[in-house]
């Protein structure tokens, strides 16, 4: 499930107070020690350590720390063609679905984790193609607003696939560093 809101495009992620531009990395999460943190009870939605048996988890992180800002759940599907995004969020703390009158801790969050998205997709070989259900019809739309989203609505109603094309679009913009580092 897709349920980000694309609020800010930037290459880097944007403090909501002060308007610092913050620098990001990119670590893969192993452990499920580490995923049991989080989880739906604490506002990720999902159960983050038991989408780790089937998926590539992602986070986005302030460079040189764990302070995880999103993350993203990526599965290797042959036969889409593509990169299924099993699920993506905002941190609590930047979910603006969530946070209700308050401001998100940073800006841009969104952007940041469909490119790294696209970019896991263009390294196994699908050249940015990427799908995945949005959580409902109006993010679907946003998706197909903001980055020229197709709304497949075949195996889901609200299933989005992104080309190559506007992958490249996406990729373009976001500046982040892939690390090494696993947890």
């Amino acid at each position: 499930m897709i349920n980000v809101i694309i609020d800010k495009l930037t290459p880097c992620l944007i403090d909501s107070s002060t308007g610092d531009i913050v620098q990001t990395e990119v670590i893969r999460l192993r452990r499920k020690s580490f995923l049991k943190k989080y989880s739906k009870r604490n506002g990720w939605y999902v159960n983050w350590s038991e989408l780790s048996d089937d998926n590539e988890i992602y986070a986005l992180v302030v460079e040189g720390t764990v302070d995880i800002q999103g993350l993203v759940a990526l599965k290797e599907v042959k036969d889409y063609g593509a990169i299924l995004v099993s699920w993506m969020v905002a941190a609590p703390i930047n979910n603006k679905q969530i946070l209700e009158d308050a401001e998100p801790k940073y800006l841009g969050i969104g952007g940041h984790l469909f490119a790294i998205a696209a970019q896991r997709s263009v390294e196994l070989g699908y050249d940015g193609v990427i799908t995945g259900n949005a959580a409902n019809l109006t993010l679907a739309k946003h998706y197909c607003e903001v980055f020229n989203a197709d709304l497949l609505g075949i195996l889901h109603p609200y299933q989005i696939m992104i080309s190559e094309e506007a992958a490249a679009d996406i990729m373009e913009v976001y500046d982040y560093e892939w690390t090494d580092d696993e947890l």
